[in-house]
């Protein structure tokens, strides 16, 4: 049985639509083309709620959608990663401004450092923060579960690499 399209998506979207703007903003550094990317993820996601039939959790059916509108995007914009701004509603659980701005900053550069991977990396990776399993992300990427602990393993080592310039000198 498909979703409904009005009362389901308005739902959807207060339940996932976090996750599917932590998605663009993982394919898209430029603010003003990551909300483009935000507003055509939710368009598809909109034109997919008919072919929804329950065979996967809702969760991953929503993220394939923006993933693969998200590799469309980058595959046809072909846009090179650039400093965005650090998201004002970013939350912190450390008390001080210091701790604070030191953990922003370690998500950004994660964040910038996660666009940086090649795209075969970098797609395991964005659905490992989101909570998937490389099980789980296997379908949705058209691999096995062992290839993608293997990608995650390959991506695991480039962020650390990214993370830590000097270390890998």
């Amino acid at each position: 049985m498909g979703l409904g399209r009005d009362r389901d998506f308005e739902t959807l979207l207060a339940q996932h639509g976090p996750m599917l703007r932590r998605i663009a903003g993982s394919y898209e550094a430029d603010p003003e083309r990551r909300r483009e990317l935000e507003q055509d993820i939710l368009l598809a996601v909109w034109r997919a709620l008919p072919r929804f039939r329950g065979e996967a959790p809702v969760k991953a059916f929503l993220a394939r959608v923006a993933h693969n509108r998200a590799v469309t995007h980058v595959s046809r914009e072909a846009v090179q990663p650039r400093r965005a701004p650090l998201d004002e509603a970013m939350p912190s659980d450390d008390p001080t401004p210091h701790d604070q701005v030191e953990a922003e900053d370690l998500r950004a550069r994660l964040t910038e450092a996660v666009r940086a991977l090649p795209l075969s990396l970098r797609q395991p990776a964005v659905l490992t923060l989101e909570g998937f399993s490389p099980a789980e992300i296997g379908p949705m990427l058209g691999l096995n579960a062992n290839a993608v602990s293997i990608r995650l393993t390959r991506a695991k080592a480039a962020l650390k690499d990214l993370m830590n310039p000097e270390a890998s000198s």
